[in-house]
């Protein structure tokens, strides 16, 4: 095979399986076996990461002459002949997927990831019904990171999707791969805890992770005990983003997960229908996140506009601004560009302006006593679970927020048909928030992941970014 730069403007011919087919150069085998409706079982491989073949689940025969190639990080050429079916193959993948199976908890139905596993789905799909080799390593109890997410290495399959995502993509670099075989461990620097590291807690390696090695910190046990005890009241509040997110872990959009393990639905859900299952689910007032994001907007506002009048350039007033989607951000400033800690905006997220203003109002108005009222943010992403500390930790007590798979689970623990429930609206409410108005003309440069942020953030320090109010959203595809 020819090592020459590939040209896209150049198609080459093969065959997969038999099947002619023309692909521009330089396309993978896996791609070009797509062309063709050849799907290749996969493992490590994700679209959105660099191409590593550490499972070796994708190896394909070459030219009738047995040799494997990994079809996700080799390019096809001119005349060759793929073989993704075989006998031979089809032992290999087995093999593979047994020798990570021995090593994995057999705790399927009680697994964060259940019926929602790339590696259930990929046993399922090779008809693994029994693993021959025996388990030989003992690992770590799953740790809890800041009411955020949870790591359990004893699921971990070695892919290395969370250390790409997090070196490369976020270019936060607060994990890494240790050791080989056995002993490979996927750790923070000195194996300290990833609090005392320079993880920001995106959860973007959790998004990426295809098992149940980390996922987000479960709290649906202390809701649903606030929903049980009918002396508290337990509220809620929902975004249209959330809507979205909650759609997506419904339908089952991920495409390595199409089709298998998900609740399909007939129609995408409305808010109506959402704000109905959640009361059903036996909250006693669902209420509009707008109100609270609005609020939290219009403090923003209010500030910027405080410092662009004074000229931003006392340490009090430091421009151009900078915001973010969660109190990550204000960690990722902290870890990284301490100098520029002065440029954040102060203001409470749209969760604790939204939980201080509900609780307030209701005990004003209600009667109702401010230790027996539960709130609950639906968010959108993991990140916005992130409390920055402990102090804040203490002034959330009885404040949660949970993300739409965990809702996901809620409704379908109690047996709610959302497909069909019918609409419901939202709750109204009157607090003392503040309200958008027209007079700033100045909207924030939205900033997509950590690795574009450190950009941004340099051109800070060399006084060359122009914008006046700068925002950092966790995820690169600003889902959030």
């Amino acid at each position: 095979m020819s090592h020459h730069k590939p040209d896209p403007n150049k198609n080459v011919n093969l065959t997969i399986d038999g099947i002619p087919v023309t692909v521009p150069e330089g396309t993978g085998i896996l791609e070009a076996a797509k062309k063709v409706n050849v799907k290749i079982p996969v493992l490590c491989d994700h679209p959105d990461l660099c191409k590593r073949a550490l499972c070796r689940i994708c190896v394909v025969e070459c030219d009738g002459r047995g040799k494997l190639l990994a079809a996700c990080s080799n390019a096809v050429w001119e005349g060759a002949s793929i073989v993704t079916n075989s006998h031979r193959l089809i032992d290999i993948r087995k093999t593979i997927l047994e020798l990570i199976l021995a090593n994995h908890p057999q705790d399927c139905l009680y697994c964060a990831r259940n019926k929602n596993c790339e590696l259930q789905s990929l046993s399922e799909t090779l008809g693994i019904h029994a693993v021959h080799f025996h388990q030989t390593i003992q690992h770590a109890p799953p740790s809890v990171e800041c009411e955020t997410f949870v790591r359990d290495m004893s699921k971990c399959v070695k892919c290395a999707r969370c250390v790409e995502e997090c070196q490369e993509v976020q270019n936060i670099r607060a994990i890494n791969t240790s050791h080989r075989s056995h002993e490979f461990g996927i750790i923070a620097p000195y194996k300290q805890p990833l609090s005392e590291s320079l993880c920001v807690f995106c959860g973007q390696c959790a998004a990426v992770c295809p098992v149940g090695a980390i996922y987000e910190y479960d709290q649906r046990a202390q809701i649903w005990e606030s929903l049980y005890n009918r002396e508290r009241l337990t509220i809620a509040q929902v975004s249209p983003a959330f809507v979205s997110m909650l759609n997506k872990e419904f339908s089952g959009i991920d495409e390595h997960m199409e089709g298998f393990g998900h609740r399909h639905l007939s129609a995408p859900l409305t808010a109506g229908k959402v704000i109905a299952a959640i009361k059903r689910l036996g909250f006693d007032m669902v209420f509009d996140e707008d109100i609270a994001i609005n609020a939290h907007k219009s403090e923003q506002i209010i500030e910027l506009k405080k410092r662009i009048e004074r000229g931003g350039h006392s340490k009090a007033n430091k421009l151009p601004a900078i915001t973010g989607c969660s109190e990550g951000v204000n960690r990722f400033l902290h870890n990284f560009y301490p100098d520029l800690v002065d440029h954040l905006l102060p203001s409470k997220s749209p969760s604790k302006l939204f939980a201080d203003e509900i609780k307030k109002s209701y005990a004003a108005e209600e009667g109702a006593e401010l230790d027996k009222i539960t709130t609950v943010s639906f968010v959108p992403c993991i990140a916005q679970k992130y409390r920055m500390s402990k102090r804040a930790a203490s002034e959330y007590k009885d404040d949660y927020t949970l993300s739409a798979k965990e809702l996901m689970r809620m409704i379908i623990h109690a047996g709610i048909d959302i497909d069909n429930i019918e609409e419901e609206i939202f709750n109204t409410y009157n607090v003392d928030l503040p309200k958008l108005d027209g007079s700033c003309a100045e909207t924030p440069e939205i900033v997509h992941g950590f690795a574009q942020a450190h950009k941004v953030m340099e051109s800070i320090l060399k006084g060359e970014c122009k914008a006046k109010w700068v925002e950092i959203q966790s995820c690169v595809k600003g889902t959030c």
